[in-house]
């Protein structure tokens, strides 16, 4: 399949275009500096003033759109958010103008979603059956971006959001910023401990991207978390025994506020969210527990 990808350079995104040419596919990478095409990848040039994408793009199998300012960066500002939103919008609307004005339309188009859309809880458990009521920041933004993207289906486009959970990984996503209290021998319950954490190994992330454009019968939500969620304090005592590293230290929940503003959501509040129609479908995961996937990446 020729299978272009919006965000293809990040930290999912380079990771999943490894495992796409490993399959054998051709992989497009839509970006906005040039670069030359090497190893099956090319690269196009979008959301530039001078950019026609549509050109380049004919033939195209399945569109992948990661494209968007990290959560984890950077303080949320009223600035920050304003850019992790707009990132998410425009460029989700460039790829549905582009796919608008292309003769030959996609099979399928998958959108990198988040399991923000699910409310806070601390006893509720949530799959995609469940009503998303998204009442802050994160989950209005994930709420818009995946009605944004539906529009695709006008196009009779098999659609779909993969809600993302907490992606671990050794070189991006949250746990590098997880891990280094327990490095410095500080490490301990952040907040209550009681508020679940819905993670996921990214090299499972990937896996399930693969497996949603070779599998036709996923369409819509699909959640992506390992099958495992834990509550935080649990996920600590995991880092503190797999780094053999004190977990004693707690961090109290107003420091977290003071330290990370808005963001300290993201430590402070979860969701226990499960993969149900991933399950369903016969997804295997790799890294089914934490401790398991901390191995793997910690080792």
């Amino acid at each position: 399949m020729k299978i272009a990808i919006s965000g293809g350079s990040g930290f999912i995104g380079s990771k999943l275009t490894k495992l796409l040419l490993s399959e054998g596919h051709e992989v497009v990478i839509l970006t906005r500096k040039e670069k030359q095409a090497s190893s099956g990848i090319s690269y196009v040039m979008w959301l530039t003033d001078s950019a026609t994408p549509e050109k380049e793009l004919d033939n195209v199998d399945a569109f992948i759109n990661l494209a968007g300012v990290s959560i984890n960066d950077g303080r949320w500002s009223e600035k920050h958010q304003k850019q992790i939103y707009k990132s998410r919008m425009e460029a989700t609307e460039e790829l549905l103008r582009i796919i608008d004005v292309l003769p030959k339309k996609p099979s399928i188009f998958i959108n990198a979603s988040a399991i923000g859309i699910y409310p806070v809880s601390l006893e509720a458990e949530y799959t995609e059956d469940s009503i998303s009521s998204p009442d802050d920041f994160l989950g209005r933004t994930v709420f818009d971006w995946e009605n944004k993207a539906k529009q695709v289906e006008k196009h009779e486009v098999r659609t779909i959001f993969m809600r993302f959970g907490v992606v671990l990984g050794s070189d991006g996503g949250a746990l590098p910023l997880m891990i280094l209290p327990y490095k410095l021998f500080v490490g301990g319950a952040v907040g209550s401990g009681k508020q679940w954490v819905s993670w996921v190994h990214v090299i499972d992330v990937v896996r399930a991207i693969s497996f949603a454009v070779n599998n036709h019968n996923l369409h819509g939500p699909v959640n992506v978390t390992a099958p495992t969620p834990v509550r935080m304090g649990c996920f600590g005592e995991t880092i503190g025994r797999v780094l053999k590293r004190p977990h004693w230290f707690p961090v109290p929940s107003f420091v977290m506020r003071i330290a990370l503003g808005q963001k300290s959501k993201l430590v402070l509040e979860g969701q226990k969210v499960l993969p149900k129609v991933l399950l369903k479908q016969g997804f295997e995961f790799e890294f089914p527990n934490l401790e398991l996937a901390l191995k793997d990446l910690l080792k």
